[in-house]
């Protein structure tokens, strides 16, 4: 697995963890609406994520750029499908989410040395 690949979801497992070992009400409730909100209804789960990683584009989160990229990747999105959306949000973001797309190609780059 790229070491990229594999930081980003040892970091976040960990840390995720930590978080709802705190038994914060609040914040279970976030992360299973987040959960609930990405399965398939009358948008299927793969346009959701790809919505999802435009509007984290636009926002600048790399981790959640990460996370879509990831989760586009485990439903086998074509990598031209994925390019589309972080056209859609760049133009939408304007060139100040360059830099996010520059790391987020990295990020497709290392999915993709997954398979190798």
């Amino acid at each position: 697995m790229s070491k990229l690949v594999e930081e980003f979801n040892a970091y976040r497992s960990k840390m995720n963890d930590k978080l709802l070992d705190e038994n914060s009400k609040i914040i279970k409730r976030i992360f299973n609406l987040d959960a609930n909100a990405y399965q398939a209804g009358t948008l299927d789960s793969t346009t959701k994520e790809l919505l999802g990683l435009v509007a984290s584009t636009v926002l600048r989160c790399d981790d959640c750029v990460r996370y879509h990229l990831e989760e586009c990747y485990k439903n086998k999105v074509p990598k031209s499908a994925v390019l589309e959306s972080l056209e859609i949000a760049t133009l939408v973001g304007g060139t100040i989410v360059v830099p996010h797309l520059r790391r987020a190609f990295e990020y497709w780059e290392a999915l993709e040395q997954n398979e190798d």
